[in-house]
């Protein structure tokens, strides 16, 4: 056990003192590196040395890489060292932890964490809640919660209500939860990519009217496509007026909320019925820990609960707990370690500082790419996400962009330009930077929330950044009109959530 400690080990810590210095990304060749890594049937033992090479120096470094501070596409993921250490331990001891009776004082831990994510976001010490695979289990259940409590058992005229920045997740958990499409609302959202709270409401009486049961609204603390915040507090009144369902995906931006900033911005989280989040971004441990928060904890336990005769009696107890009760799975790994253990190491402040450092970022780097000539920021940051994207009067004097409506959306050769301008970017490799359409327009997205993203490296990416434009800019110039780009090699596509 020592030796295969001691040569992890080694390998882990070069590793990560080699962050700094790898590619925030690297295709080339990553599909042949996988088929290389195609395997039959396991026939021989493998030494442990040479496994550890295939994984470090083989497989893992053709992708994106989350954990470095270069990583500013989707929503970055720390890896914080600390967290991992707890999960090695968590693995090794094994313990079962979905029912009180298997380890009470793990289970304990487990809840402080809850508890504290309940404080952080404004619940009652009354509320509860679950640590989960990640957002789109949480968002899961908190829809099948409140289908559960609002409507009759045949559901099918039950609807359902989000933005059109709204993460995907949550059109997946209708589908899973049996809601056809048509249950589905879209409401439109204003200029700042948020809600539209008269719209909301107007959709709601419209579809009573026409015989529909709506009884779920959820609102963005953050969305992942643009960091926007919708006005929670107004969607908030407004299903409570209507006896609706009111759930917060805060999984991205919920824990800005340890910041005076975050807490301003993300006003009206408190009056929700459920809560997603997620720490493996805002708290910046690794991959598969996300949350589901509810004020009532007993919504979740009549949607979740099942017996057993093999399993151990209920806990009824109000400071004890079955996770099994109130949450999908009866098996899984004790995730509030991951958490817990670099909490009580650090304290709470350094994650608060580090909060605060992301949005300070984000709007240092929104304010220089403004300043650059031929730029536009078209989704500034309401928390620590931003989107720009070139200009169409960057190309003045460029052939063929004469003839072209500046407000037309669908204009093929100017998205193809920021497209490029993507590509030459990412291609630096010191930063990572993904693309989306608002407005059916293609623009370039910066998240800032690695653990390790500090000023130099966003110094560095608008560095790049700048370079990147004046050579797009020239080579449209100097080109005889627009055209289509050449097909390319895409890189491997990704959700923005990494989670179960």
């Amino acid at each position: 056990m020592r030796r295969l400690l001691d040569a992890t080990s080694k390998r882990i810590v070069a590793y990560i003192e080699s962050l700094a210095e790898q590619p925030a990304s690297d295709f080339a060749g990553a599909d042949q590196v996988a088929a290389s890594a195609r395997q039959d049937w396991p026939g021989e033992p493998v030494p442990f040395d040479d496994l550890l090479d295939q994984l470090f120096d083989e497989l893992t470094p053709k992708s994106m890489h989350h954990p470095g501070p270069g990583f500013l596409g989707f929503i970055p993921g720390g890896g914080l060292f600390h967290s991992a250490v707890a999960n090695l331990i968590a693995s090794v001891i094994n313990r079962y932890v979905t029912v009180w009776v298997a380890a009470p004082a793990l289970v304990q831990l487990e809840m402080n964490v809850i508890r504290w994510f309940c404080r952080i976001v404004g619940y009652p010490s009354t509320a509860g809640g679950f640590l989960a695979s990640g957002g789109s289990m949480a968002n899961f259940s908190a829809l099948v919660a409140a289908r559960q409590e609002l409507l009759p058992e045949n559901f099918l005229k039950g609807t359902l209500y989000v933005c059109e920045h709204t993460h995907h997740s949550v059109h997946k958990a209708a589908l899973l939860a049996g809601f056809p499409a048509a249950c589905l609302r879209t409401v439109p959202a204003d200029d700042s990519f948020r809600m539209r709270p008269e719209a909301l409401e107007a959709q709601i009486e419209e579809d009573r009217r026409r015989g529909w049961q709506p009884f779920f609204v959820v609102g963005n603390g953050g969305s992942t496509n643009t960091g926007a915040v919708d006005p929670l507090s107004e969607m908030a009144e407004i299903a409570a007026r209507h006896g609706l369902w009111f759930h917060v995906d805060a999984a991205y931006g919920g824990f800005f909320a340890l910041t005076e900033r975050g807490r301003h911005r993300l006003v009206g989280m408190e009056l929700a019925d459920s809560i997603t989040l997620d720490p493996h971004k805002g708290l910046f441990v690794p991959y598969g820990t996300g949350c589901l928060l509810v004020k009532d904890l007993n919504k979740l336990r009549r949607a979740h609960s099942v017996g057993a005769d093999y399993m151990p009696p209920i806990q009824d107890h109000p400071e004890r707990i079955d996770f099994s009760e109130i949450s999908p799975e009866l098996s899984r790994s004790f995730r509030g370690l991951g958490v817990w253990l670099p909490i009580k190491m650090v304290g709470i402040e350094p994650f608060c500082a580090a909060l605060d450092e992301k949005l300070d970022l984000a709007q240092w780097i929104t304010e220089r790419l403004r300043a650059i000539d031929g730029l536009d920021i078209v989704a500034e940051p309401q928390l620590s996400i931003l989107a720009f994207r070139l200009r169409r009067d960057a190309f003045a004097g460029a052939p063929g962009f004469d003839r072209l409506d500046n407000t037309t959306p669908e204009d093929a050769a100017h998205d193809a330009l920021n497209q490029r301008l993507l590509d030459v970017i990412n291609g630096k490799q010191r930063v990572f930077l993904t693309g989306t359409r608002l407005g059916g327009r293609f623009a370039i997205r910066i998240c800032v929330l690695g653990v390790r993203t500090h000023r130099e490296r966003m110094e560095l990416c608008l560095e790049d950044i700048e370079e990147a434009v004046a050579e797009i800019v020239r080579g449209a110039l100097s080109q005889e009109a627009p055209r289509q780009e050449e097909p390319r090699q895409e890189a491997p596509r990704r959700e923005v959530r990494h989670d179960g």
